[in-house]
This record gives structure tokens, sequence and C-alpha cells, in this order.
């Protein structure tokens, strides 16, 4: 089968302190869950509950108030004792409820009860879906109540892509809970086409785990129930996940297979299953798939963790840490978010956290630019990034090549290859959007 990818740049990025990817392990639940109150793209949801109050395990504690926000559940039973605000690594202000658990639990060790949707109508099941607060479970978690609703203004077709790329190594909670979750996957996936009116869905798959990409087509047809279906195998080369990447070799692939995918709605194989999980169990995102590792854990390992669990406890459930770690964040080290304080807890959009030793990042002396050029040709857009970062440092922007500065997806190819260790995409991305581009 043909292997599609996009045209230039990439890199083959490989880490040997990734947690293995064979099965997941349960974290222990927290004693105290700190619950943020924004794990969505806008405003913070609105308490509804205060300090002293009982909360049920699944409870609704806030509510999203407009576009961009979504509802916010208790995660265990217990007691608020106690509201918090602390800043995050990014600088920006985050506040929480504090809940000590106590009581009994209404669904863990509960036989599932499962409900029927198909007779459900389109907006019942985006009802559904924001009820339970589902968020794009990756980058900034945009409700996905907002991504569906935004598909009516769209006259042409759109397609369903979910996507299996796992060009990153630390996506490898994801790999974990396509195996050990794929039917609620694959149903999340069959949910939202019928809540969207999708006309296909598209599995796109890393050709590594092209027995993955099988697997999800064969349970796909046994219940799409004549959704038109396809199987895309892509590069595995990063940011092959990427947005613009991926658009790139989808429609490589239509043009030789003549197909119109029209517009894309992606989801990630997270967010399918909680979409699965909202709707057929009536179950709000209570925990989910993090991959734990770096060089500075003991044991590295794909766990399911309660929202609201502090990341200092799951590191010690790894064993600890074997020196002190020079850097502690989320996400990947490609595209983490420095951890400002170990009680950070983890929160929707949080697939990996990782603590790293002085040697896994090359040492941490910046250096000046030696001109080797490494970083122009990694870049997936064609920009020069050595070029942006000097114009930014002697604040001289503008020419040519500044006006192409828009395109930077952050995706951190070039600081990955460079020798003198400039933080050349961080650089650009923050002059250019004050932050993190929402590009994955």
């Amino acid at each position: 089968m043909k292997i599609y990818s996009f045209p230039q740049g990439g890199i083959s990025f490989d880490d040997m302190t990734v947690p293995p990817r064979y099965s997941s392990v349960i974290a222990f639940l927290p004693g105290l869950s700190v619950i943020p109150l924004v794990q969505h793209t806008g405003c913070r949801a609105y308490p509804i509950v205060s300090v002293g109050d009982f909360v049920r395990e699944g409870m609704l504690v806030g509510r999203g108030q407009g576009p961009g926000s979504a509802n916010v559940h208790a995660t265990v039973p217990g007691r608020v004792v106690r509201m918090v605000s602390w800043k995050m690594g990014d600088n920006h202000i985050n506040d929480a409820l504090v809940i000590r658990m106590a009581g009994s639990f209404e669904r863990l060790g509960k036989r599932e009860e499962f409900f029927p949707w198909r007779g459900l109508s389109p907006l019942e099941l985006r009802r559904l879906i924001s009820e339970y607060g589902i968020v794009e479970m990756e980058g900034v978690g945009s409700p996905v109540s907002d991504m569906l609703k935004s598909l009516h203004s769209i006259k042409e077709p759109y397609t369903l892509v979910l996507r299996c790329v796992f060009d990153d190594p630390w996506l490898a909670a994801d790999y974990v809970l396509c195996r050990e979750r794929i039917k609620a996957v694959v149903e999340g996936c069959i949910i939202t086409a019928s809540a969207a009116r999708v006309s296909r869905i598209v599995f796109a798959v890393s050709y590594k785990e092209k027995e993955l990409g099988a697997e999800l087509l064969d349970e796909a047809e046994s219940v799409a129930q004549g959704l038109p279906l396809s199987l895309v195998l892509v590069s595995s080369r990063y940011p092959q996940r990427n947005r613009r990447e991926l658009m790139y070799a989808l429609r490589l692939y239509e043009k030789r297979e003549g197909l119109d995918f029209g517009s894309p709605l992606f989801l990630g194989p997270a967010t399918a299953a909680a979409i699965h999980d909202a709707v057929k169990l009536k179950k709000p995102i209570l925990d989910r798939y993090v991959a734990v590792g770096g060089s500075a854990v003991k044991t590295p390992q794909v766990m399911k963790v309660r929202i609201g669990t502090r990341i200092g406890e799951i590191f010690a459930e790894c064993g600890g840490f074997i020196d002190t770690p020079q850097r502690i964040a989320t996400g990947s080290p490609l595209r983490g978010r420095v951890v400002a304080d170990l009680d950070e807890p983890v929160v929707k959009t949080t697939y990996g956290v990782f603590a790293i030793l002085e040697k896994q990042m090359g040492g941490t002396a910046v250096r000046n630019c030696i001109g080797c050029g490494e970083c122009r040709v990694v870049c997936p857009v064609g920009l020069d990034p050595k070029v942006l970062y000097k114009s930014i440092h002697t604040k001289q922007k503008g020419g040519a090549v500044w006006e192409r500065a828009g395109e930077c997806h952050g995706c951190g190819c070039c600081e990955v290859v460079c020798p003198s260790r400039l933080p050349l995409s961080t650089t650009i991305v923050n002059s250019i959007y004050g932050g993190h581009p929402d590009v994955s």
C-alpha cells in the first residue's frame, strides 16, 4: 500500500526514555484531587460548588461559560476543602477546586451500563457531548461541541479524520489506548459522524502501525452501517501528525483515489474514546492515559490516571527520580509545557509527563549560531528559522523572509537539530503568537 507524506523537512524522532507501549497500569486514586476550572480554550468554568460541599464522582462542579469553555466534573467523591490559584509555566493563571477523597464511588468498580444512541438526533448527540465536557484531549483543548457546531456553516462535504499518526514516541499513551479500547475509539468516531453528518471516516495511520490501521478498519466496517471508510497510511516522519502536513498527505490520497474529502474534522483516539463514554456510558472525562517517563524517571510507564492527580504523585508511582531533574514538563520534549510546580494536576489534555536530566538535554548552554543551515533543511514549511531568530533579537523584522513567519508551526524541529542549542522555534512562536499556536 502506498505511503503518503509531506514534501519537505521534518525529522525522525526517537527517544529511549519513553515508556514501553505494551500495556497500561492503573494509577492510585489521589487522596487530594486538584480539579482546574480551565481545561479548555475559553474562559474558566463557573464553579457551582463551594468550599465545604460534598461532591459525587462524576458530578458537575464547574459550568462552561460561552464559546471555548467546557463543563468540569469531579473525578472522585469527597469534600471540597479549598480553592487554589497558581501561575502555570506559560504564565497563565489557573484556579481549581481541591477535593479530599471520601465516600463511595458511583462508577469505579461497578458494572458499566450502556445506553442506546442510534435513535438520537444529531442535536441530542451534540448536547450529550457538551453536557459531559468533552474537549479535544490534546493541544489547547477545544470543546468538541464547538467544533461540531462550526461545521453547520460549511456547505461542502466534510470528513472525519481519526489521527493515529505516531510520529512522536511520546504519543505512546494514545497508542496503548487504541490497543486497549479499540471498540470505544471506533464507536466514538461513528457517534461523531452521526452528530456531525460527515460523509466519510478516514483512519490516518502511520505506516509503522499499519496492523493497527487494519484492525481499526475491520472494527469500523462491522458497525459503520454503510458509512464510507478509508484507511490512509502516512509517513512516521515528524511532524506528519500536524494538520497541515496530514492534510497534504490526504490530498495526495484524494487525487490518487478520485475522492473528495472536503473539509476535515480531526480527532485523536483519546477524544474519540471520550465521546463514546459521554454518549454510550453518560460519563464525563474522569481519567486518561498518560505516558510518564524521561531520563530522570526510574520506571517509565503508560498510566491510566484520574484527572486532578498531582504530577508529583504519578512520578512517585514510577519509582521517583534517579537524580534531580533539569526539566519537568507535560506533553512531549518537542512541544512540551514546562511545569511550574509538582502539585500541578493532570488535566484533560495531558497525554505525557516527563522529567529529564541535563545529559538528555544535550547541555543547556546556548552558543552562537554556526551557520550550519540544519534548521532550514528540517523546516516542513520551508522557512529559515535562523534568519527569523536573528531578526527578532535585533528587532529588525521585515523583508520577504519575515512575511512568511506566520506559517511557522512551532513544531520544534529546528530546535532539535540546532547544534548551538538556540531556542529557535520557541522564540519565533512567542514573537508571532504570544505563545504556542494551535496547529497540532
